[in-house]
């Protein structure tokens, strides 16, 4: 046997590490773009800011599989720009804990 259990778990361990890491990096560059766009000043509902997160990973998800030689394809076939509307909640979101 080349590996033993206890080798195995020291691997996991530090592959979790490192995925704890690299989320961090994830959610601090997520959280400075989301500041700089303003939405640390909108009153909005955590689930419904959620939301509207995922309706965009969906959009650019979709540019991505679309995508050919590099270039980034509209799904639509359309040309003109699209944008997210987010509307406000109750409560004030903060980008700070993206």
């Amino acid at each position: 046997m080349k590996n033993s259990s206890s080798k195995i778990r020291d691997d996991i361990a530090k592959l979790q590490e490192r995925l704890k890491a690299a989320e961090a990096r994830e959610a601090e560059r997520i959280g400075r773009i989301a500041l700089k766009a303003g939405l640390g000043e909108i009153e909005i509902d955590e689930g419904e800011l959620q939301a509207a997160f995922e309706e965009l990973a969906k959009r650019f998800r979709g540019r991505k599989a679309a995508s050919t030689g590099g270039k980034k394809a509209n799904v639509d076939g359309d040309d003109s720009t699209q944008t997210t509307t987010v509307t406000s909640g109750a409560a004030a979101g903060g980008a700070g804990e993206v």
